[in-house]
């Protein structure tokens, strides 16, 4: 099927307008139209090619929900006119060990990417929700809960599961005592989680000036990390830390933070962190995680969860011809909210 949407050509050109065909919709396939896109930091990443495996044209976008427009007869789950969200994956083998215990992210032989991933059949290079449709199998599509606000929707299906997935593997619950590190996109989402299951919560940051919004969404305690007193006084203080920050930084100032049998949890760095004291590790038996995304099972489950507690991303609503601005002030600093594109306003004409 023809469509359009916003791709770039290179790591050095910026998004434009792009016409391009997805593939045909097979009889276990749900065909969406995008109604809501949200901007992740890795879609910049990937845009520059920073992790160096982007292929071009590359259309990005892993925050979606849309409304379904076509059905294929293997179809349960959806039928025309429901709303259903798409997440980093739209594609795993569905028979390994950890497919079958709901955990896709882990697929032995690899999960499909949502853009920028060859797809499991065809090898074609799926491309993301940076346009007006798309076509996902079935198991890759979530329910929304009716009544939630679709602008707010789409960015569970990254930072809202990237964030949920760890607060439930450490059991986060009343009592715990949770740390949260930078103040963007998957912090601020931290924060909502954490508290919203009954954790104290703490936003770790350098900027004193986030200390009212951070309140404002949740967090109990600031702590800025940039105080060497406010840090040494806070030695011991959480069960679980986690790190959204999205570049390399100095893991050390935040490992004595912990308590005893404390983990801090990386989830914004994609790449080298930097060298790490193991003294802090050895006399806490602390330790240091990385998580990635949720699987399908847990990430519908964080979309229940959020419609139950009423918890919504901070959203700024955006036309398609923004989004090279939007990357740039991404580029510049941690912003306290995810920036989301109104597909609607894209229109045939800006892609001619």
């Amino acid at each position: 099927m023809k469509t359009i949407g916003y791709a770039c050509t290179s790591a050095e050109t910026p998004l434009e307008p792009y016409s391009f065909e997805r593939r045909a919709p097979r009889p276990n396939d749900v065909v969406m139209e995008i109604v809501y896109a949200g901007i992740c930091h890795s879609d910049v990443h990937m845009a520059h090619n920073d992790w160096g495996f982007s292929s071009y044209p590359l259309v990005p976008g892993h925050e979606i929900v849309g409304r379904v427009i076509e059905v294929g007869s293997d179809v349960t789950k959806f039928r025309i006119g429901d709303h259903g969200a798409v997440g980093c994956m739209v594609d795993s083998c569905q028979h390994c060990d950890q497919c079958r215990r709901g955990e896709e992210q882990f697929c032995r032989e690899g999960n499909t990417g949502t853009y920028s991933a060859p797809d499991r059949i065809d090898g074609s290079i799926t491309k993301g929700g940076y346009s007006k449709h798309i076509v996902v199998r079935e198991e890759f599509v979530c329910t929304v809960p009716e009544g939630m606000d679709l602008s707010r929707t789409a960015p569970i299906l990254c930072a809202g599961i990237t964030t949920y997935s760890p607060l439930r593997t450490w059991n986060v619950g009343p009592h715990s005592r949770v740390g949260v590190i930078g103040m963007g996109g998957l912090g601020h989402m931290a924060v909502k989680l954490a508290a919203a299951m009954g954790a104290r919560v703490t936003m770790i940051s350098r900027s004193p000036d986030k200390e009212k919004i951070a309140r404002d969404i949740g967090a109990d305690d600031f702590l800025i990390s940039t105080n060497a007193g406010a840090m040494n006084a806070a030695a011991n203080a959480f069960d679980l830390i986690i790190d959204t920050v999205p570049v390399k930084h100095d893991l050390d100032t935040y490992t004595p933070l912990l308590d005893v049998d404390g983990t801090l949890v990386v989830v914004g760095q994609v790449g080298p962190w930097g060298e790490v004291n193991g003294l802090p590790l050895l006399v806490g038996r602390r330790r240091i995680a990385g998580s990635p995304i949720g699987g399908m099972r847990e990430t519908q489950e964080v979309i229940d969860f959020c419609a139950r507690k009423g918890i919504l991303p901070e959203c700024r609503i955006i036309r398609p011809e923004e989004i090279n601005d939007a990357f740039a002030t991404l580029q510049r600093a941690d912003i306290p909210y995810r920036f989301v594109i109104d597909m609607a306003s894209l229109s045939v004409s800006a892609a001619a």
